[in-house]
């Protein structure tokens, strides 16, 4: 049978992890504000979307009722970073992300992933 979690208090607001994917999320507008315009529907929008995903499962996994289920939101947010990772890796490598700074993305990112690495390796309920 499932373990539920009975004892998941607080807010998914509290998780330091949470926290920081909020923070990748405004660090990606930022650089994403920077892209030429033709890039709106393209890289910028998909860059976007995958760095908003991060928090967003992360949000909802905290509010799923068993570890299985808050684990698996986990694993997604890990995902949708790898594809973020992807993303950023492709705006360097172009033209335009050349002279774009990137290091506050990748030093959040890099923190984030690291957090959900760990997270997704327990066996008990993340904190």
């Amino acid at each position: 049978m499932e373990h539920i979690i009975e004892n998941q208090t607080g807010s998914y607001k509290e998780l330091i992890v949470w926290q920081r994917a909020m923070e990748l999320v405004v660090a990606v507008y930022a650089v994403t504000e920077l892209y030429p315009r033709f890039e709106l529907y393209g890289l910028t929008a998909h860059t976007r979307k995958s760095a908003i995903s991060i928090p967003s499962n992360i949000a909802e996994g905290k509010r799923r009722s068993t570890l299985k289920d808050y684990r698996q939101f986990l694993v997604r947010a890990f995902a949708s970073g790898a594809e973020l990772e992807t993303q950023i890796e492709i705006a360097k490598r172009l033209p335009f992300g050349k002279t774009l700074d990137f290091s506050k993305v990748d030093q959040l990112l890099e923190e984030v992933m690291k957090m959900l690495n760990r997270m997704t390796d327990r066996k008990q309920t993340p904190k």
